[in-house]
């Protein structure tokens, strides 16, 4: 998907103007994924799901972000397709999960 591909390039350029490229190998940016899901969970420790967002919905968004741009630099340094990755994975879970009737 072309604008797949135009967010990785744009995350890329943003992560090479400041040369942090020696740092984005898959295990970095594997911990840096688990660490800002993490932070992304904190905003609804000892909150309802309601409230949590009601309180820390600009922080939540913030969250949702790193985690996207660092699973989408990992798709980039592993040469996956994140489309196909993301459609191979409904097909799998579609499996091993099938409709209710």
């Amino acid at each position: 998907m072309k604008d797949w591909q135009q967010l990785i390039n744009q995350i890329n350029d943003f992560r090479d103007a400041r040369g942090w490229r020696q740092y984005h190998n898959p295990k970095d940016l594997a911990l840096s994924l688990s660490i800002e899901a993490a932070e992304l969970l904190e905003d609804f420790q000892w909150l309802s799901s309601e409230d949590a967002v009601t309180k820390n919905i600009d922080n939540i968004r913030d969250e949702i972000a790193d985690v996207m741009i660092y699973a989408l630099m990992m798709c980039d340094e592993l040469e996956l397709d994140v489309q196909e990755i993301i459609q191979d994975k409904i097909q799998k879970n579609g499996k091993k999960y099938p409709e209710q009737s």
